[in-house]
């Protein structure tokens, strides 16, 4: 799993717990004292911040224990995963290119860093070389020949040997 997204999340994590225990909490009790809650638009706006961070928690917690989850073991070797980085033939648009297949948190097209569950990468997973994933986009059906691909064990592998 990659580190920088895990110490990012964890960071992010760690601002909105200390928001939400020690900065709203002042917020609230200084809004408070203002008077009439019916009509304190300062008391309403850190209530509705209290929930956005409340949820936004949840949903950070749950995306960390899906991290520690991830057990390397499972990841194929023999075909396209997670991690993978593969060299594919655009029929569409007749060339090759790159992509890498990484979390949602890492993702960017632009770099070639796509997400197992982005449209292309659900249509890589899984593939070997000479099978082609068949990617429906908003201008229309793309297939990618699988050229050549890298697994996640040939890398840790490489960065191991380097090492």
């Amino acid at each position: 799993m990659n580190e920088q997204v895990v110490k990012r999340l964890a960071e992010e994590i760690k601002v909105l717990e200390h928001e939400l225990t020690t900065e709203l909490p002042a917020e609230i009790k200084k809004a408070v004292a203002l008077g009439d809650l019916s009509e304190n638009a300062e008391y309403h706006m850190a209530k509705q911040r209290q929930v956005f961070v409340n949820a936004r928690l949840g949903q950070l917690k749950a995306r960390m224990a899906e991290f520690s989850l991830v057990n390397l073991a499972n990841i194929p070797r023999d075909k396209t995963a997670f991690g993978s980085t593969i060299l594919v033939f655009d029929n569409t648009k007749n060339e090759e290119l790159e992509y890498k297949l990484v979390t949602s948190e890492e993702s960017d097209v632009t770099k070639g860093l796509v997400s197992t569950t982005s449209p292309i990468g659900r249509a890589l997973v899984g593939k070997r070389v000479g099978d082609i994933a068949t990617v429906i986009t908003p201008n229309g059906k793309r297939d990618l020949e699988v050229l050549k691909f890298t697994t996640i064990h040939d890398e840790l592998g490489a960065e191991a040997a380097s090492k």
